[in-house]
């Protein structure tokens, strides 16, 4: 029985370890000074040479004008729901027995709806409508840290999505595991997922005279909202596959990030709503790594005119 408490979500599993992989790779390696030969797997940090926030972020950018009676701009859907923290599943068959990754049904409850066993906990805001730049037809952004994804969500007026958030949004009112179809059957046509893995070759990945050649080697993104059936019960889009998306890691307190990453990526990893992948800092950043934005939801301004009396 697979229990699903998002405060243990942490992968320990590496395609090194067997063909599926978490929904984030293990820490890099990278070569430097005299050990140029020698490949260390240490986090990358961020280059002095280059600004920190690269060219995610769009300078002078403004959120969207609101309307009087929105809750949330045009490019954003306005989520609200009770988030539980700790649901159950039950996985009734594996693609992949041996690493228990990518489940191809889940038990469907016999209420008809998964039983919350802590306290709900009361959710109301805007998250994108498609992952960044949150643009129908246009590809996610790849290689972004959650230092930039976070800088660039508050250039623009908005902040980077906690992982309640995007667990309330991806699993809908009825706590289901995939945000698709029935909720509890895998489909690989419904979103960008399980397609085969190819093999990274990090210190190519990372270097800047062949970063973008061996990025574009591995990148199996497909245009935002392609897949018409890849959207959530509230109507988002993508958040399973396609690109991990970073978001700030709450359940787990910071720890041992602050920087967690959900909904998995194009490969065959879990892409379900409620695992997260707290094993990077926030100055990483891999191939398969974007992330989208969220906000408070506003309040409709009522206006202050009289009532009209008959």
């Amino acid at each position: 029985m697979l229990m699903s408490l998002a405060v243990a979500t942490i992968s320990t599993r590496s395609q090194a370890a067997g063909r599926g992989q978490a929904d984030s790779p293990a820490p890099v390696a990278h070569a430097a000074g005299a050990h140029a030969a020698r490949l260390e797997l240490l986090p990358l940090m961020a280059s002095r040479e280059v600004p920190i926030f690269g060219h995610f972020v769009k300078p002078g950018g403004s959120p969207d004008v609101l309307p009087s009676d929105a809750a949330c701009p045009p490019d954003m859907v306005e989520v609200e729901g009770d988030y539980c923290p700790y649901v159950e599943e039950k996985c009734l068959r594996w693609l992949d027995p041996a690493t228990k990754l990518q489940c191809a049904e889940f038990e469907r409850p016999a209420a008809g709806q998964p039983t919350c066993h802590m306290k709900t906990q009361h959710q109301r805001f805007c998250m994108d409508r498609y992952e960044w730049p949150n643009k129908s037809g246009a590809m996610p952004q790849l290689m972004a840290s959650w230092v930039e994804a976070k800088a660039t969500c508050e250039s623009i007026g908005k902040r980077l999505c906690n992982d309640t958030e995007w667990t309330l949004a991806c699993e809908g009112p009825e706590m289901q595991p995939y945000p698709y179809g029935n909720g509890y059957t895998r489909d690989d046509s419904a979103c960008n997922i399980d397609k085969p893995y190819i093999w990274p070759k990090p210190e190519k990945v990372y270097d800047p005279r062949t970063s973008a050649e061996e990025v574009a080697r591995l990148d199996q993104r497909e245009p935002s909202g392609s897949r018409t059936s890849c959207v959530s019960p509230y109507g988002v889009h993508d958040l399973t596959g396609n690109v991990d998306e970073w978001v700030v890691n709450v359940t787990q307190a910071g720890h041992p990030f602050i920087s967690g990453l959900k909904g998995g990526y194009w490969g065959p990893v879990r892409t379900r709503c409620r695992p997260m992948t707290t094993a990077h800092e926030p100055t990483f950043r891999y191939y398969q790594i974007g992330f989208r934005c969220c906000d408070d939801a506003h309040q409709p301004d009522v206006g202050t005119s009289p009532v009209a009396t008959l």
